[in-house]
């Protein structure tokens, strides 16, 4: 294997970038805006550049370097084609023929979230295991599913997608995927936001979350870990959803371990506990010494899954 490689995670505003040995020493990282201008055309170009000026920065020949390591936001199938990526206005695209021409580099090419679960599995909180459920708990949530070291990519790049597991049969309001009762309309920070407002609404339960002009997931946390009982209750029905939802999930692959990401795994221990009590009430009796942890590599998880991407994931 060559000595060097390049990890990148595409995002609407920016692009990240990794710059790696193979041994999964990362040497340098940095990052690109994203030019969404045109349905995104200048994207890949603008990656090849950065790569080039990277490699004439540290004076390294492109045969010294294993290849680049891309992930994106939306469905990829195995040959590298990315089935619409919406907020950066692509169509259907071969990102690893497009972006290997622009380089002269071999490209492999991987959904966002499962590229940033196989950067927990090598270098973060689940390092060391091989059967892994990443979820991501931001403004949406996301999902990446390894089995034996492997994404679960599905057949046109779409497993994984937890966020969009139905929970709930009697919602009346759309998920922003258009179906009803989605995991992430509970279980993302707007998710929680938003069952708050509707508890509220309905209860006249005193409550320091209504001192909040503009709640978030982050004031809901605090004010429950602060002993408020109506915040309690939240986070509470909050791991309850989510449990259960990875307790059913859990009987189709047997996770060693599940790892829980994004901005709302801020909240620490008491999410994690919450989500680990439900879990354990409703899994299958095998399946219930599940180890939970925090993703460890925050906003640099996509860089070194890309990486892995590279070097044999």
């Amino acid at each position: 294997m060559k000595k060097y490689g390049f990890g990148v995670d595409v995002g609407g505003t920016t692009v990240k970038m990794g710059f790696f040995e193979t041994d999964g020493r990362l040497i340098d990282k940095w990052e690109i805006t994203t030019d969404t201008a045109d349905n995104g055309k200048a994207v890949l170009p603008d990656i090849a550049k950065a790569i080039d000026n990277k490699l004439a920065q540290e004076g390294i020949s492109k045969s010294d370097v294993e290849g680049v390591g891309i992930g994106v936001p939306g469905p990829v199938r195995g040959d590298g084609v990315v089935n619409g990526c919406v907020n950066l206005g692509w169509g259907v695209i071969n990102v690893a023929e497009e972006l290997g021409r622009l380089t002269g580099l071999t490209v492999k090419v991987g959904n966002d979230a499962n590229v940033a679960a196989l950067g927990e599995m090598w270098q973060g909180g689940a390092r060391g295991s091989k059967d892994v459920i990443m979820v991501t708990l931001g403004t949406g949530v996301g999902g990446g599913i390894i089995v034996d070291g492997h994404v679960v990519a599905g057949f046109n790049g779409a497993g994984g997608e937890i966020g969009h597991v139905t929970v709930n049969n009697d919602e009346i309001e759309p998920c922003n995927c258009g179906q009803y009762g989605c995991l992430e309309q509970y279980a993302s920070a707007t998710g929680i936001v938003r069952m708050a407002k509707r508890k509220l609404a309905k209860t006249g339960d005193e409550t320091s979350l209504r001192n909040f002009a503009e709640l978030t997931a982050k004031d809901i946390f605090d004010e429950a870990k602060n002993g408020d009982s109506v915040a309690l209750g939240l986070v509470d029905e909050l791991g309850e959803i989510l449990g259960s939802a990875l307790s059913n999930i859990a009987c189709v692959t047997n996770p060693e371990v599940i790892v829980i990401g994004g901005g709302v795994s801020k909240a620490g221990q008491i999410l994690l506990d919450t989500i680990r009590k439900h879990f354990k009430e409703t899994s299958f009796h095998a399946c219930r010494d599940t180890r939970f942890e925090l993703a460890s590599l925050g906003n640099d998880a996509g860089i070194y899954g890309s990486m892995q991407l590279v070097i044999g994931a």
